[in-house]
């Protein structure tokens, strides 16, 4: 959730810092902060934005060749000036910034209080940085020895990146739990939350382990864990242009990545799938893959939109491939005590490859033996390296809080997943995987045509815009597509947006239905056409709103709608691809015309590696 970044180096830190900060602003936070150290050290932090702390030190000096900046998300203590980070201890020796949260942060400060140490904060980072402090002055010790024993006493998740003001020519990094980056430089190193921040200064970095503590400065790099074991650094290419993480002429990152998923999802199935040899290669599950045909059961975890991506997998993968499927949120499973076979095969789907409950989802299944697959869109990330096997999405980097391209990725990976395996297992015929790869290579081009109808969501959503229910409606392949509607209108506009299958719509939300609630209804031609039209006719008989998604040519739902928003025909299997473009953008749309903030929702963050 939060934002690190931090440099030692030839240069003046500041513009680094602040620049880095921004990069970082799409993790979402409520204030943001710098430390530098020139001889001393200036701790400069204030609620809000990063512009409102840049305002804050206008006529200050901000000189100094280290620093480090944080854009806080509070966990403990409110969202406040004194709150933010960076902390320093009592005595000013360190100061450190902190992504995560020290959950016997209380025991330890009252063993600190017992000690003499005052608190000027609610923060359970301050604790840490006076332990720090504590075991530095009463051991006698160097700042590294301080920082790798006091990280021994902690209980919790942590991205660390730490300052003394005694060892001026170093910084300390540390990571448990919470992801960091080191990137390496002529004579000079940064640290990072993820890659964004460092991307235009160097190309080469080194992803921290759990356990790693980085110790930079004037002589080098020093990697080891936290027991003072010494590790060999291995530095690894980011493939990272800057102009991925820029506006590039559009208004919103979010608005950008709805018209990037042609390119996204042609990247994320280009040169694993073949329309000339009709095959699907997916290099990343070669050697599982006989466990795969063979499954009993597959369990997919994920968290929010890779949640809904799962249960799109869990239609496919038992449509195509004829294997059961349950699909569980990850912050669930991690506590219900599942029940876990050791030849169970687990996916799990994350974005970011950081999210807290997944990565203890995954955690838990391995401990029972189970054979953990993961679907992740960022290289180096901590579930690529925790799974046993998996599939890159290549979606490129996703700015926007509000994921878009990152679902359509997740599902064309589940597409090629399942069309694999029903091949593989002759549940489908040749001739059915064949046209399935076909329509597949056709859906860029399809949700090009999609796009160029912008204008007309836009006017929808201007209708809506002051609505304050949504109700969203599929059925088979597009309920979960549903769900992710309204997940998208919630996140974005901060209206109250349900999705449901549409058969139950009588069992219940039938109820909230008049002439004020506007009910998108996701209606393309398949199995379930007919009953989707009959649930049409419930909702115009309650004087309720249609929003019909269709496929071109449709007059039957144009007949009955108030507004028809037509796409593509395509395979059933793949209608998820599609008909979610048309609810991203109207979604989008009477966000922007309600004043929020698009990219960066209130509340949220773009990764969760907290609890």
């Amino acid at each position: 959730m939060c934002g690190i970044v931090g440099y030692i180096g030839d240069k003046q830190a500041y513009p680094i810092l602040v620049n880095g900060l921004k990069r970082l602003e799409y993790r979402g936070y409520d204030s943001a902060g710098i430390a530098l150290l020139n001889k001393e050290v200036n701790i400069f932090k204030k609620k809000g934005k990063v512009s409102d702390l840049e305002k804050h030190v206008a006529k200050d000096d901000v000189s100094g060749n280290i620093g480090i900046g944080h854009t806080r998300w509070a966990t403990h203590g409110e969202p406040n000036d004194l709150n933010a980070h960076p902390h320093a201890s009592m005595n000013g020796h360190f100061v450190l910034i902190h992504n995560g949260i020290i959950e016997n942060y209380s025991r330890l400060k009252d063993k600190l209080t017992d000690r003499g140490y005052k608190f000027q904060t609610e923060t359970d980072t301050e604790v840490l940085a006076n332990l720090i402090e504590y075991i530095y002055l009463k051991g006698n010790v160097s700042a590294e020895i301080a920082v790798r024993l006091a990280l021994s006493k902690v209980v919790g998740a942590y991205g660390l990146a730490i300052m003394c003001k005694d060892e001026p020519d170093k910084l300390i990094a540390a990571r448990k739990g919470s992801p960091l980056v080191i990137g390496v430089g002529e004579g000079e190193y940064y640290i990072a939350s993820d890659a964004t921040p460092i991307v235009e200064h160097t190309k080469s970095v080194i992803y921290l382990n759990d356990d790693d503590v980085a110790i930079l400065g004037s002589d080098g790099l020093t990697l080891k864990t936290i027991k003072n074991d010494n590790l060999t650094p291995k530095i690894q290419k980011i493939d990272l242009d800057i102009g991925e993480i820029e506006k590039n002429g559009f208004d919103h990152f979010m608005l950008k990545e709805i018209f990037e998923q042609p390119r996204s999802i042609l990247d994320t199935f280009r040169g694993r799938v073949s329309i000339d040899k009709n095959e699907i290669h997916l290099g990343g599950l070669h050697a599982i893959f006989p466990k795969l045909i063979d499954a009993k059961r597959i369990i997919i975890i994920g968290c929010g939109t890779s949640w809904h991506a799962g249960l799109v997998g869990e239609y496919l993968i038992e449509d195509l491939a004829r294997i059961p499927v349950e699909v569980e949120y990850a912050s669930e499973f991690r506590y219900r005590n599942p029940v876990i076979n050791e030849d169970d095969i687990v996916i799990a789907i994350s974005q970011s490859g950081e999210t807290a409950d997944t990565l203890a989802a995954i955690k838990l299944a391995k401990q029972a033996g189970a054979t953990v697959l993961g679907i992740c869109n960022v290289v180096g990330s901590s579930i690529p390296r925790e799974t046993d096997a998996g599939v890159y999405t290549h979606a490129g980097p996703e700015i926007g809080v509000a994921s878009t391209k990152a679902f359509t990725a997740q599902v064309t990976v589940l597409i090629m997943i399942a069309m694999a395996l029903g091949y593989e297992k002759k549940a489908i015929t040749p001739e059915n995987y064949k046209e399935l790869i076909a329509d597949l290579h056709d859906i860029p081009a399809k949700i090009e045509k999609i796009l160029t109808y912008n204008d007309q969501y836009l006017k929808v959503g201007n209708l809506y815009k002051d609505a304050t229910n949504f109700l969203y409606l599929g059925r088979g392949y597009l309920f979960p597509v549903a769900l992710e509607g309204a997940l998208k209108l919630k996140e974005i506009s901060y209206i109250h947006a349900e999705g449901y299958p549409a058969a139950e719509m009588k069992h219940g939300p039938i109820a909230l239905i008049d002439e004020k609630m506007p009910v998108v209804v996701v209606a393309t031609k398949d199995k379930s056409y007919e009953k989707i039209v009959s649930n049409i006719q419930e909702v115009k008989a309650r004087k309720g709103i249609v929003i019909a998604i269709v496929n071109e040519g449709d007059t039957v739902i144009r007949n009955m709608a108030d507004h028809v928003l037509e796409i593509p025909e395509c395979k059933e299997e793949l209608s998820a691809l599609l008909t979610v473009i048309p609810l991203q953008l109207l979604s989008y749309h009477i966000a922007v015309l309600r004043n929020c903030n698009v990219d960066q929702p209130r509340n949220l963050a773009k990764s969760v590696t907290v609890e």
